[in-house]
């Protein structure tokens, strides 16, 4: 590696300075990037991929996705995990797909099926009614099969060895429920929602309201604050990335705190 004397650095554009810089100092980048997380992959799988692949020292994320779900994962690096807990703070938007008439262990698909019902007495008229009831302020109880702890331990750890225990509900806000289409049994919805909502306890409990149950089938986070899937990037495209393309889609961290004064202003 070339060394250069502190008064005899080269002259580099913005992003080759960038670089430059994270090389001297074994890559402790400082920022924020936005990657769209595949199906079946967990939210560590996709920070254990970005820091394996440019030896970054720090990577954290603002928000887990379930290894079921895609879309937005807002991933912190270096001094931007600091930033973690504000930007986690964050409302989100979802899109997804409920399935009425079976509930699982899991609320999702990838659980094992508890209960089945006959959903078809019910009407998408029916349906739109009791969404719109879920609007709004409320409590929520966290499913077993989540992170949330209980007496320091996480709750899904607990639901693998067939343990049920009692959660204490928790306020969340459902800002907006949309159903754009309804094809029973089969119903597709678009949530704008506070943190620490759990779509699919969501879908569950309207299932519970219909009187025939629910789980979620699709989920896919399109937003979280600020923050657009469509700016994001797909894991392959990372894959391919030398630490060079890396930094062109590292928003600085200046540039977060920035954005995140001005919301503040704003507010």
């Amino acid at each position: 590696m070339r060394h250069y004397p502190c008064d005899e650095l080269p002259q580099l554009s913005l992003w080759e300075g960038k670089d430059f810089m994270a090389r001297r100092i074994k890559n402790e980048i400082d920022g924020l990037l936005l990657v769209d997380k595949p199906m079946d992959w967990t939210s560590h799988d996709v920070v254990n991929c970005i820091r394996s692949r440019f030896q970054l020292s720090k990577v954290g994320h603002c928000g887990t996705l379930d290894p079921i779900a895609t879309g937005l994962l807002v991933l912190l690096l270096g001094r931007a995990t600091k930033l973690q807990n504000r930007l986690m703070s964050e409302d989100k938007v979802y899109t997804g797909t409920m399935r009425l008439g079976v509930e699982t262990d899991t609320e999702d698909r990838a659980g094992v099926i508890t209960a089945t019902a006959d959903a078809g007495g019910v009407t998408p008229e029916q349906v739109q009614r009791v969404a719109a009831r879920f609007i709004g302020p409320q409590q929520q109880t966290p499913p077993m099969v989540s992170a949330i702890k209980k007496d320091g331990k996480p709750l899904y750890k607990l639901a693998r060895k067939g343990e049920v225990v009692e959660r204490k509900s928790r306020p969340i806000v459902i800002h907006a429920l949309e159903l754009p289409r309804i094809a029973l049994p089969d119903a597709d919805f678009r949530v704008h929602c506070s943190k620490g909502t759990y779509i699919r306890t969501l879908c569950a409990d309207m299932g519970r309201a219909l009187g025939c149950g629910a789980h979620m089938l699709e989920l896919r986070r399109e937003s979280s604050g600020s923050f657009q899937v469509t700016d994001a990037v797909g894991i392959d495209a990372i894959k391919s990335w030398e630490l060079s393309e890396l930094l062109q889609h590292v928003r600085p961290l200046a540039a977060v705190i920035a954005g995140l004064l001005a919301e503040q202003e704003r507010a």
